[in-house]
């Protein structure tokens, strides 16, 4: 096959569009949050009203589709059988963003429901497949077949399971979402997130009722400007001067590697997109279905080998860091058309709105605040956070959202509303313990983990390696008139934004960071 690129080398200003941008009128009360107006437009300014979730006398109406994810439940797959297992995984995830599609479309809940049974129809024979596969060079994990039926669920994950689902006992929700991380290194050995945080006043855990799922609109229903009619809401912002301060990191002791070294890849000023996701799908066009940001690598796509990697060009200013960075793009929803409005991780995938570049990209490696650190290998993957938290639930969410002048507070299921004069930030703080062995594993977790985020050790087995962070600022218009790009079922929702990375530094300098952070120096 061979290889294509997808990229908009338009380049943007950063505050276009912010005359008819987004924004919402808030009353605060009693530690609560209540958007009196949620898309607000220049053009209209009364703008569309708060929506209420759709029901008929067939029942209520669902806001997505919840399917089991099957690649979490693959911690091994043998080397010859990864390829097929891969397109299979991504042929899934084709499924249910084709089901969803049609789901949007539905008029009524039991239209809605019409879309189950095929859909299970449809992943049978591919779940059947990688089970197959597996068997072929070992054994496959137990209840794969099992996980082919999908059901319905309401944007309330504490809400009960929407009526006629067929094929699953029940919603595995998302569990007791925390505020968020932070700084905090979340730390369990299996590479996922422990529980959160007590939720700070102010922010209502319940992200209350969702617009309708779809482009077709109940009457009387108006979408906001610029939306798919699949999210964000305004429950899923809150006011961050309301939440209170909630970043703690581990005691710095002796023996720790203190040092940083940080690299400067620019803010992808020069427009590099594609909805591939080379480590999850790789060889599979449009395999993320959203649209990523990329700096660093500038021969990624779904078709990179380590070596096109290796022989690639670098936005980075020390060309020895050829690295792969990137992440869900944030989109202003102010009612303009972006260039893939009508292309695949854009329009055709439910992301709308005009594509922000970051007003400024961090891109540090810091030491444990126990040990020294080891080298990282060579082309080492490493994902944080889980495109699909909203359904999956939290066990592998990482997001960390907040703004300027307030980073000692961090939200991990809502996006923040700013004051005048800060900025949105995102922070990706990424997994810093290693298996030393594998570069990769087939649920693309298991060979690293986080340090425990009490003591800043790692788990049994691992060795400590530099820990990217991530930070992303954005100067959006204040309110809650932006959102990450998303599987089109995740309903846009802030706990599923995810990071990714690919360590193409050269080895030499590799080693020079590492050496840096041990010796406690800062560096670049």
């Amino acid at each position: 096959m061979g290889r294509t690129t997808r990229r908009t080398s338009r380049k943007r200003s950063k505050l276009a569009g912010r005359a008819v941008a987004a924004s919402a009128a808030l009353i605060l009360g009693g530690g609560g949050l209540v958007a009196v107006n949620v898309y607000a437009n220049a053009e209209e300014p009364g703008g569309p009203a708060p929506r209420a979730q759709a029901r008929d006398d067939a029942g209520p109406r669902a806001a997505t589709i919840d399917c089991p994810d099957v690649g979490n439940e693959l911690p091994d797959v043998p080397a010859d059988a990864r390829a097929e297992v891969d397109r299979d995984l991504a042929a899934l995830d084709r499924q249910i963003s084709e089901a969803y599609t049609r789901f949007a479309r539905a008029e009524s809940p039991d239209d809605q429901r019409a879309v189950l049974e095929p859909l299970r129809e449809r992943r049978r024979p591919t779940i059947a497949s990688i089970r197959a596969a597996l068997d072929r060079g070992g054994r496959a994990p137990e209840g794969l077949d099992g996980m082919a039926a999908c059901t319905l669920r309401a944007a309330d994950p504490a809400a009960d399971q929407v009526p006629g689902d067929a094929g699953r006992d029940q919603d595995p929700g998302q569990g007791d979402e925390a505020p968020g991380q932070g700084d905090e290194a979340p730390g369990q050995g299996d590479g996922t997130q422990p529980p959160g945080q007590e939720q700070p006043p102010g922010q209502d855990q319940d992200p209350g009722e969702d617009q309708g799922p779809g482009q077709d609109q109940p009457p009387g229903q108006d979408q906001g400007p610029g939306q798919a009619g699949n999210g964000p809401v305004a429950a899923d912002f809150v006011d961050i001067t309301t939440v209170r301060p909630n970043v703690s990191e581990p005691r710095p002791r002796r023996g720790g590697s203190r040092g940083t070294f940080t690299t400067r890849c620019g803010t992808n000023e020069n427009g590099k997109f594609n909805p591939d996701n080379v480590i999850v799908a790789p060889g599979v066009s449009n395999g993320a279905h959203h649209m990523h940001d990329y700096v660093g690598n500038q021969e990624t796509d779904a078709f990179s080998s380590d070596r096109d990697l290796a022989r690639g060009r670098t936005s980075c200013r020390n060309q020895g860091d050829k690295s792969t960075y990137y992440w869900p793009v944030l989109r202003l929803q102010n009612g303009g058309d972006e260039d893939d409005a009508d292309a695949d991780g854009g329009g055709r995938d439910k992301n709308v709105g005009e594509i922000q570049t970051p007003d400024r990209v961090t891109l540090t490696f810091v030491g444990s605040p126990v040990s020294k650190v080891t080298a990282m290998p060579r082309f080492l993957r490493i994902i944080t956070g889980d495109a699909k938290a909203f359904t999956n639930g939290d066990a592998n969410a990482n997001a960390s959202w907040s703004c300027t002048g307030f980073e000692n507070r961090q939200l991990k299921d809502k996006y923040p509303i700013c004051p005048r004069g800060s900025k949105v930030v995102r922070t990706f703080r990424f997994q810093s313990c290693w298996d030393g062995r594998n570069t990769d594993s087939a649920n693309h977790r298991t060979h690293v983990a986080f340090a425990d985020p009490r003591t800043g050790r790692c788990p049994r087995g691992f060795r400590a390696v530099p820990q990217l962070v991530q930070r992303i600022v954005y100067d959006v218009p204040p309110g809650p008139g932006f959102a990450v790009d998303s599987f089109p079922e995740q309903l846009h929702k802030p706990v599923t934004d995810h990071g990714d990375f690919i360590n193409v530094f050269d080895e030499r300098l590799m080693r020079r960071v590492a050496q840096c952070l041990n010796e406690g120096r800062r560096c670049s």
